[in-house]
């Protein structure tokens, strides 16, 4: 035996740690400023004092009730000098002419003409000042619109299918579940103190277009037995810990299909452990804490009964953004999806796509990727209806369709968290692809974000971009990384940076060569996805470098 292994084993040194404080009301409010925020004032009472906001100077109004502001769909626009973005809650992403038509008048009047599309099935504006909050809640009202719960500790706008209801290929309508979870829950004083935000979806698309891997609770559209109900997912969601979501394992009919979310908001609700740190107040956490099979039991605690199993977990028939003509399920009528170029619309387009949806008693529909969909129109005026979207509101379908693919979030010139330019970074990017590689580019998807809280879901893109600094002999620029192997679902992944900090103006090249390394290396069948798996991180730089790639389209 080795002399060193006769030498008598040093006694470990016990760690030192400080002890974790108790989940007390006392305790959370002195750890959490936004919780001694809420006690101090509900923030929906702020309501009643629309009228003070708009008269105080903006220097003057305390910094609490800017935060309570949120609450009712109001942010910092940056930099911080007075004008705000307001986001307009749409359940679904549901909107009729007329409402479409007052949000265009508002964002004319007050948000310099433009809009965007959010990934939650939203309408921003932005430049809003404080002055104005009287008469534009005053006229969303008589639009029958909100912003109510847009932003804050809140059940957050419940997203689904956007062609729910009409759709000829959907498993069933899950249009009434989501509605009536939206009167019930959203906006409402009960659930207006949540640990942090909640995000709900609710869908029965074959496609799973809506993302119900990235919710804090997913109700999944399918059919047992010839029921119809859902499949409940927990615990998904992004930010800067990223998580895909797990099913409990149940079936819930659609008499009952509310109960599994209220039973989840309210038992995460009372639980102090989540108000004691921002960083992890979220649901996913609880998910993480417990797992599936404990949520499930204490659900079944919660409401009494036990939930019927799920015999089999519903399955992505595949990908589709729903844009294009498509049939509804009414006999005559078509839906047309149309790409909305990095999410922007100015107030004339919105007004004109209002008057065209009107002239034949359509709606609009907004979708998970930022685009716009008109649905109810008759198969008799389909062209003329593409040609007046394309010649009077600016959207054609005679586009590449990268365009209604991807996704940035609003990041620079507004958001007061981004490091580096998104949208009009994303439209850079997008044009160089098509003028570099036209049709081969059509089916990517490339999602961006200027910062960790993925807005723009950049974790579950073919190709995500997310904003950062690089250092260099004369100061920071911006960068970006590049994250592969994530998507969306069935093969569900959270992606990995694994090219980091890649200079701006190089991005658009990195993702060329990339898109060109697949085309000309996938095997049969092989996914964008499937084809960054296959190949290591250094295999991946190299490409996307220029170092190893000698083939082109």
């Amino acid at each position: 035996m080795a002399d060193d292994e006769t030498q008598a084993t040093p006694t470990p040194r016990r760690p030192t740690f400080r002890a974790r404080s108790e989940a007390t009301p006392d305790e959370v409010l002195r750890r959490n400023y936004v919780e001694r925020v809420k006690k101090e004032k509900t923030p929906y009472a702020l309501a009643d004092e629309y009228g003070r906001l708009a008269t105080t100077p903006y220097e003057e109004i305390a910094e609490e009730d800017m935060l309570r502001l949120q609450w009712h769909g109001l942010y910092h626009d940056k930099p911080k000098l007075g004008f705000m973005m307001m986001r307009i809650k749409l359940p679904n992403g549901i909107l009729t002419p007329a409402r479409l038509r007052a949000i265009a008048q508002l964002s004319a009047e007050y948000g310099r003409g433009h809009a965007e599309l959010t990934t939650r099935q939203d309408v921003q504006l932005h430049w809003i000042r404080l002055t104005a909050l009287p008469d534009i809640f005053a006229r969303l009202e008589q639009a029958g619109l909100s912003t109510r719960g847009g932003c804050g500790d809140v059940l957050r706008n419940i997203t689904g299918c956007p062609v729910s209801g009409i759709d000829a290929e959907q498993r069933f309508d899950a249009n009434p579940v989501l509605l009536e979870a939206h009167r019930r829950f959203s906006g409402n004083p009960l659930y207006g103190d949540l640990p942090r935000k909640h995000k709900w979806t609710i869908s029965a698309c074959p496609h799973h277009c809506n993302g119900p891997e990235i919710h804090d609770v997913a109700l999944v559209g399918t059919i047992q037995d010839g029921v119809p109900g859902f499949s409940v997912w927990v615990g998904g969601g992004l930010s800067a810990s990223p998580r895909i979501g797990k099913s409990l394992g149940v079936f819930v009919g659609l008499d009952e299909a509310l109960d599994v979310p209220e039973a989840i908001i309210q038992l995460w609700n009372a639980d102090l452990k989540y108000r004691m740190s921002r960083a992890k107040a979220r649901f996913k956490f609880m998910v993480d804490d417990h797992g599936p099979e404990k949520i499930r039991e204490m659900i079944e605690a919660k409401i009494g009964r036990r939930l019927a199993d799920i015999k089999e977990e519903p399955v992505p028939a595949g990908r589709t953004d729903h844009m294009g003509v498509r049939p509804q399920l009414q006999p005559g009528l078509s839906y047309i999806g149309f790409p909305v170029h990095v999410g922007l619309i100015e107030a004339d387009q919105m007004l004109r796509v209002a008057d065209i949806a009107e002239s034949f008693g359509g709606e609009i529909r907004l979708t998970r990727e930022q685009n716009l969909i008109l649905t109810n129109v008759p198969e008799a005026r389909v062209e003329e209806t593409l040609a007046r979207m394309r010649d009077d509101a600016g959207l054609s379908l005679d586009v590449n369709p990268i365009r209604g693919h991807s996704i940035a979030c609003t990041g620079e010139p507004h958001c007061n968290f981004a490091v580096g330019e998104t949208k009009p970074r994303l439209a850079q990017i997008i044009e160089h692809l098509e003028q570099r590689l036209g049709p081969a580019a059509a089916d990517l998807r490339i999602y961006l974000d200027g910062c960790p809280h993925a807005c723009g879901q950049h974790w579950v893109g073919d190709v995500g971009v997310q904003g950062t600094t690089l250092k260099t002999p004369e100061g920071k620029e911006q960068a970006y990384d590049l994250l592969l192997r994530g998507g969306l679902g069935s093969a569900a992944a959270v992606g990995k940076a694994v090219i980091r900090r890649v200079r701006a103006d190089d991005v658009k090249y990195y993702i060329e060569r990339l898109l060109v390394g697949y085309l000309g290396e996938r095997q049969d069948g092989e996914t964008m996805q499937g084809f960054f798996t296959r190949k290591t991180d250094e295999e991946l730089t190299a490409i996307a470098r220029g170092d190893s790639l000698n083939y082109s389209l």
